[in-house]
Formats: structure tokens, C-alpha cells, sequence
């Protein structure tokens, strides 16, 4: 019985490793959960009100080249946004993601973001690779070094919530942000993201 249950546990393993793994068709870039607050978007360096996804908080497995073996670049990405705790009164807000290439060109670097939102809750879209501001200016086959957050009101790029005279509204916030990239001709599946919580 124990060598069994070891053999299914070594099963498990596997099935889990290939969800991980970028060459099997889907991975997740990163899964953050943080507090936010005024003080943090003030402070945040180079740019304010921005939270960076360095380090090891961005899957160190991502593939340097998003085309091959396996095409992220004309996939999507499901982006998945828990609003754990955001101020009383509605007030409209998202974040925008930014992908920092390796090696980019133009404008250097292009960003994609959940949708605006209101209350607490969960919220999930799934965007096609090519339908966000400025992606044409990564080389795709260089790979991401980091991702950006950018908290903003519904005002348009330049909306960051830390210039808000109204600034309670937006701070303090804690959320989950997570990006799953998935290859071109597959559909996102929530069995990742339930696995690696």
C-alpha cells in the first residue's frame, strides 16, 4: 500500500511539474498578493505607483523565446484579479501590466490590465497577445525580465491614483493579480492557477 501511494504521489508530481512547465502550453508568469498603499505608491522607485514583479516573484521557468518551441506570442494571457480589501464609495479603478522585455523596440515595452472595477470581488478576462497597447514593441524572442503594475483610476494612461487630490479612494488596497500565458490554438484552463495557490 505504501509503495502505491508513493507511486501515485510521484504521478501527481509529474502531472504538476508539466502545468508548470512553459513547454507544456500554459504557465503562469506570476501570482502576487499585496498591500498597497498611499505611502507605497509614493515611494515606489523608479516610478510611482507602481508595484515590480522582480525577482522571485516572476516564474524564474519562463521561456526566454515566447515563439518557440511553443508560441506564446500569438496566445493569450488570462489575467486574474481578486480584489481582497479596496476602500468604501465604488470609485473606479484598475491596474495596468506592463511586460519589461528583455530587449525591446519603440516604445520598449507594452502593457496589457485587468478590467476597471468597484467593489471587492473576483475578476478575470482573457486577452489576445496582440490587442494591447504597444506589443510590437517587445522582441518576443528575448523574454520578459519583469512585469509592472500600475494602479490607475478610469481616466486613461496617464490616470495614476497617487496624483488624485481623492486619494483615500484608491488607497489603502490589497489584491491578487495573476497571469496565465497560454500558446496559440489552446484555451486557458483554471486547473493551473488552482494548483499552484
Amino acid at each position: 500500500m505504501k509503495k502505491l501511494l508513493t507511486f501515485f504521489t510521484f504521478l501527481f508530481s509529474l502531472s504538476l511539474s508539466a502545468q508548470k512547465n512553459p513547454d507544456s502550453g500554459q504557465f503562469t508568469l506570476f501570482d502576487v498578493t499585496f498591500d498597497y498603499t498611499k505611502w507605497d505608491a509614493d515611494n515606489a522607485k523608479p516610478n510611482k505607483s507602481h508595484f515590480y514583479v522582480i525577482g522571485d516573484l516572476i516564474n524564474p521557468e519562463r521561456p526566454t523565446d515566447w515563439t518557440s518551441p511553443v508560441d506564446y506570442r500569438n496566445g493569450t494571457v488570462h489575467i486574474r484579479l481578486e480584489v481582497l480589501e479596496k476602500p468604501e464609495g465604488s470609485e473606479p479603478t484598475k491596474w495596468t501590466l506592463c511586460y519589461i522585455p528583455n530587449k525591446g523596440q519603440g516604445n520598449g515595452y507594452g502593457c496589457t490590465g485587468t478590467e476597471l472595477y468597484t467593489e471587492e470581488g473576483i475578476y478575470e478576462i482573457d486577452v489576445d497577445m496582440h490587442d494591447f497597447w504597444e506589443n510590437e514593441s517587445i522582441i518576443w524572442t528575448e523574454g520578459i525580465k519583469q512585469m509592472d503594475l500600475v494602479i490607475k483610476d478610469d481616466s486613461g494612461g496617464q490616470g495614476k491614483a497617487h496624483k488624485r487630490a481623492d486619494h483615500e479612494k484608491f488607497f489603502p488596497t490589497k489584491v491578487r493579480i495573476s497571469m496565465v500565458q497560454v500558446a496559440a490554438g489552446q484555451e486557458y484552463s483554471a486547473e493551473l492557477f488552482e494548483r499552484v495557490e
